[in-house]
């Protein structure tokens, strides 16, 4: 008897698994939410890195938000300009234009920036800030505890021999993640064909700036008193680089007196340069002169 019961029991839970299965194969055909084929075109065409640089949750967010209009095709940086464009032409769009970005750190000072006190605690930016507003006596400096260091998922962010965080442009893919973690807000996009960059975000006055780091931007003006296309301004007493007008000469970084504009020029390539300013000053003063005194013969 007790054989039996089982048996009968086994029998009416197999019916009942079938006849709910069978009520859940129907529903799910008769609710199946159609997806639009373009959503996995698209999200084939995106990084897989889920990095989050996108401002959607994952990689298959940012593909729903581009399909449904609300992403443009380039919001997946890492994908690059050639995924950008397969994604347009998905949406039937024309393929976006636009030079290639690059992260770029605003800060060269590092071990020349002064120190307040040793920090020992947790080795991250954003927790080195909270404690007594952070150890440095520059308030714009790179803390170099590597917060961008391990935001970024492709290697393009390291900390250099200075302590100062530095971007690789070759890895870097503009995802955004760096400028995220950076509490200071040190890191921004800048083109990848630009060599000439100010190392710098100090707005401090020149001597409270020079007091604090021996690498900082003082507003001078020396940079954009000598540049001859008018690509480089003091704002907010920091010099700003028009990346629009700048032709990569290289005048300002000679003249900057606090090596503050990259590439750095070497003692050597500033001596000659006012060598041969000083050369050019004393051709015009020879030729103010002969002017001068032809007229005065008149």
């Amino acid at each position: 008897m007790d054989i039996m019961n089982i048996v009968y029991a086994v029998v009416v839970l197999g019916v009942l698994g079938a006849v709910f299965g069978c009520i859940l194969a129907v529903a799910s055909k008769i609710f199946e939410v159609q997806k639009d084929p373009r959503e996995e075109a698209i999200l084939s065409h995106l990084a897989g890195a889920n990095c989050g640089g996108c401002g959607y949750p994952g990689c298959a967010g940012c593909a729903a938000a581009i399909l449904a209009g609300d992403a443009p095709v380039t919001a997946c940086a890492p994908a690059g300009a050639e995924n950008a464009a397969a994604i347009a032409e998905i949406m039937g769009m024309a393929a976006p234009t636009g030079e290639r970005q690059v992260a770029f750190v605003r800060c060269n000072g590092g071990t020349n920036a002064k120190k307040r006190y040793e920090y020992i605690g947790i080795q991250d930016c954003l927790s080195a800030t909270k404690v007594a507003g952070s150890p440095l006596e520059c308030n714009f400096g790179c803390l170099g505890f590597g917060s961008c260091v391990a935001a970024c998922q492709f290697g393009a962010m390291s900390i250099g021999p200075n302590g100062c965080a530095v971007v690789d442009p070759d890895k870097c893919t503009n995802c955004g993640a760096c400028m995220k973690a950076c509490p200071r807000k040190l890191i921004v996009s800048v083109p990848a064909s630009k060599k000439v960059h100010v190392l710098c975000a100090n707005q401090d006055k020149g001597k409270a700036a020079m007091n604090v780091c021996s690498n900082s931007c003082i507003g001078c003006g020396l940079c954009e008193k000598e540049c001859k296309k008018d690509a480089i301004h003091v704002v907010n007493g920091v010099a700003v680089i028009d990346y629009d007008k700048c032709v990569g000469c290289k005048l300002c970084t000679k003249v900057c007196p606090r090596d503050a504009i990259s590439p750095v020029a070497t003692p050597e390539e500033k001596e000659k340069y006012k060598a041969i300013k000083k050369a050019q000053a004393e051709k015009a003063k020879a030729a103010a002169a002969a002017k001068a005194e032809a007229e005065a013969k008149v």
